[in-house]
């Protein structure tokens, strides 16, 4: 789950099968009780429907909370990070940042970083989408050094200049659970 109605899709599965969830969480449900191996089914059945999938490996769980920190960070906390990236992950998850970024590299094929800057440049073409905040306003938001680090940051990723990018017409994004 990466957005507020995930959240409601989720509740609404989990209400159909009269389970009581004590949280619902971006990528994470903790339920009042264990359910069954058949509830469990009928439960992954109807989320799979939705586009979503039950992850229960430890390793796939970290990388959803990989995951889910930077796209709450990039996309709902304005990039408002304190620390460093690594730093935040490690506390965040009670683990070495080394071991997370090997993990992430290993399953994912990419490593944070480059995961933490297609999010990122996701959240600008949203912003140029938008056409209120210019390129300078976007790059402080984002927490860019300076503008010309965002344009050839979002020129490697895209092929195209942000300037080019907001003129298009036909502007394609990814949803976030593609990238």
């Amino acid at each position: 789950m990466v957005c507020r109605r995930c959240k409601v899709a989720v509740l609404s599965e989990l209400d159909k099968l009269e389970l009581k969830p004590l949280a619902v969480e971006l990528g994470e449900v903790e339920l009042s009780a264990p359910i069954s191996e058949e509830e469990k089914q009928v439960l992954s059945k109807g989320l799979y429907a939705l586009g979503f999938e039950l992850i229960d490996d430890k390793k796939s769980k970290v990388i959803e909370k990989i995951k889910n920190l930077i796209i709450d960070i990039v996309h709902y906390k304005d990039n408002d990070l304190k620390t460093n990236l690594s730093h935040f992950l490690a506390d965040n998850l009670g683990q070495e940042y080394s071991a997370l970024s090997n993990l992430f590299s290993v399953v994912e094929g990419m490593t944070i970083e480059q995961y933490f800057i297609s999010q990122k440049i996701e959240k600008v073409k949203e912003l140029l989408m938008y056409n209120e905040l210019s390129l300078s306003e976007i790059a402080y938001q984002l927490n860019y050094s300076s503008v010309s680090h965002l344009s050839r940051q979002f020129k490697k990723v895209t092929g195209l200049t942000p300037t080019f990018f907001r003129n298009l017409k036909d502007r394609k994004r990814k949803q976030i659970e593609d990238l």
